[in-house]
């Protein structure tokens, strides 16, 4: 009984963060043009892990396109800026994107 109830509670701490950093995006309103698996208006979440898979600068880099916005990487339709996140959510949300597969 013990064992099982160890084991449950060290899934739910891994699915946790996940989650919790998915429910940061929806208040961000990141999900109203990104979705994790599909593209929506801009890249899948999973895209974009891909493409900056292994740069050392990538969670600051993407940080800085969640806060100022950006364009021209994903097509023809821009970013717009989200001056309202901060730069440590930014950072959380990014490292979030990053650890997506």
């Amino acid at each position: 009984m013990k064992r099982s109830m160890i084991t449950f509670a060290l899934a739910l701490s891994a699915i946790a963060p996940a989650m919790a950093d998915q429910a940061l995006a929806s208040s961000k309103n990141c999900m109203a043009c990104h979705a994790v698996e599909k593209k929506l208006v801009g890249p899948s979440f999973k895209d974009v892990a891909s493409k900056y898979a292994g740069q050392s600068d990538a969670v600051n880099k993407l940080a800085a396109k969640i806060v100022k916005g950006g364009s021209g990487v994903w097509g023809p339709v821009p970013m717009p800026a989200n001056s309202q996140v901060s730069e440590a959510d930014a950072k959380k949300l990014a490292a979030w994107v990053l650890s997506l597969k």
